[in-house]
């Protein structure tokens, strides 16, 4: 990729333009300082109620994705990439999220998502009940269900929705509208005789049979397999049948239970619904999760993106002139650092960022929009890459010099890597086929005649694991809208429920 030794292109938030970029010198990096001074001089806190709120979530995304995420955004454009920004990273107001769990200094998805959308911390695998619970218990969550901002604005009249790119029984959107012990209850194939006993219901059926207001007008992700019964085929993938266990057809039953609403599975039919005479939309695009962001293109039965689902979801929702709550995940950032392909990582955060600069082009001054992540993932960009080297590739030399830097052990290495994890892989696909490969963690790989920067490419790890794992360190809030300006400092992560409902009004009776 050719460097660009004079020229940026910084973001709005600087105040520059592709118009006004020129040669770096000490007068312009002098000037770009006073620049950004005079822009947070012009800050002022927007204190009136927000009308609207969209939560974005990028799971799993880690500061060293945002980052990484940002360069090479950046480098295929042709730029060096450190000076891009993208386009959540241009909202005026940012925090530090502190990310475990009650019971885990290293959390999962299904406990931090949790604390974001119900207000209180919880246990790690748990959806939406308080810590007290037995994990896999369904009697010891009888009485620890924590209500949801989501199931508070369908209770104050306001319009709510889910879009995820993974399944929509999963862990971050599931913590929105379900309440289980165990978030791997994701249909009723899956719940323990302990939970069919005691009555507790799975994730997907709790889906159809949300009992507030008037119910989620969207959803939108993966998951078919939980909503059809095993004596039906997938309609896109013929040799797979539905896991129900209990005969319902939930896609018929949303059919059923919503006046105005409909069903879509595929891209075809997604985009030829009509927003406006449509009030209930549940779209399953995926018989488990949905493509990654690379991979949407070659689809069997066609995906939308999640740019595109968040502007029907959008369209949909802005006709209640009460306003309205939509929760958006990014839910592939984190199976792509699971499996140690950090290009589909940085790709589907980039389309996470294309999802948050569309959104905040269609939303009107009275929403308010977080950008965050669940957690963070073992994922370091290291070494001494000179600027503008490819950031899939490996460290060079710098200074105009030929080759790449070499480790003690005589190899080149990448300024992408992992602290645990299967190691490196060169696949026909990248992404979660990972799993299943041979472990080949460390330096066992000898990078030099390799394209690291290949889709097919899983980045080595130091310590042997099945899969690559969570981190336990801080991850970034970024906010924007009514309300934003509540967002400073380092927080616990159960702060970011309280800030919605801080900035739109909705009260909480516990």
């Amino acid at each position: 990729m050719k460097k660009l030794s004079f020229v940026l292109i910084l973001g709005s938030v600087l105040g520059l333009t592709a118009v006004q970029a020129r040669e770096e010198n000490s007068r312009f990096w002098y000037e770009q300082g006073q620049q950004s001074v005079q822009t947070a001089v012009g800050l002022r806190a927007d204190t009136r109620p927000a009308r609207n709120v969209i939560l974005f979530i990028g799971d799993g995304m880690s500061i060293a994705t945002v980052t990484a995420a940002r360069i090479l955004e950046g480098q295929l454009r042709g730029e060096t990439g450190e000076e891009n920004l993208l386009a959540f990273e241009t909202l005026p107001y940012l925090a530090l999220s502190k990310t475990y769990n009650t019971d885990m200094q290293t959390p999962d998805s299904a406990g931090t998502m949790s604390a974001i959308i119900t207000g209180v911390k919880t246990r790690a695998g748990v959806i939406s009940v308080d810590q007290r619970v037995q994990t896999g218990n369904c009697a010891s969550a009888k009485d620890a269900k924590l209500k949801t901002f989501l199931e508070e604005a369908e209770e104050a009249g306001l319009s709510t929705g889910v879009v995820s790119t993974a399944r929509l029984t999963h862990a971050t959107p599931a913590a929105t509208y379900a309440h289980v012990p165990d978030r791997s209850w994701e249909d009723d194939s899956r719940l323990s005789g302990e939970a069919k006993r005691n009555g507790c219901r799975d994730i997907a059926r709790q889906l159809i049979e949300f009992p507030f207001g008037d119910g989620l007008e969207v959803a939108l992700g993966g998951g078919r397999r939980g909503f059809l019964p095993e004596s039906l085929n997938d309609p896109e993938d013929k040799g797979r049948k539905g896991s129900r266990k209990d005969g319902r057809n939930l896609t018929r039953e949303w059919l059923k239970k919503y006046p105005n609403a409909a069903y879509v599975w595929n891209k075809s039919q997604f985009d030829v619904l009509d927003p406006g005479k449509t009030d209930h939309l549940l779209g399953l695009f995926e018989y488990s999760h949905m493509e990654y962001e690379h991979d949407r293109p070659t689809d069997a039965g066609g995906e939308p993106s999640l740019s595109e689902m968040t502007a029907k979801a959008m369209d949909i929702l802005s006709r209640n002139p009460k306003g309205y709550f939509l929760m958006v995940e990014a839910g592939r950032i984190d199976h792509a650092h699971h499996a140690g392909n950090a290009f589909r990582a940085l790709t589907d955060a980039i389309e996470l960022s294309n999802a948050v600069k569309l959104a905040r082009k269609k939303a009107g001054n009275d929403t308010l929009i977080i950008v965050t992540a669940d957690h963070s993932h073992v994922f370091t960009m290291a070494g001494y890459p000179s600027r503008g080297n490819p950031i899939l590739g490996k460290v060079d030399k710098g200074d105009g010099e030929q080759g790449y830097e070499l480790a003690a052990d005589g190899k080149p290495y990448t300024t992408l890597s992992y602290a645990n994890g299967r190691g490196a892989a060169m696949l026909k696909k990248g992404g979660d086929t990972h799993y299943g490969v041979p472990i080949d963690a460390g330096r066992d790989m000898d990078l030099g005649d390799i394209d690291t920067a290949d889709q097919g490419f899983h980045q080595q790890a130091l310590v042997p694991l099945e899969a690559e794992t969570h981190s336990g360190e801080d991850v970034a809030i970024y906010a924007g809208g009514p309300g934003a300006w509540l967002f400073h400092g380092v927080q616990e992560q159960n702060v970011i429920y309280h800030v919605m409902r801080a900035a739109t009004g909705l009260g909480r009776n516990r």
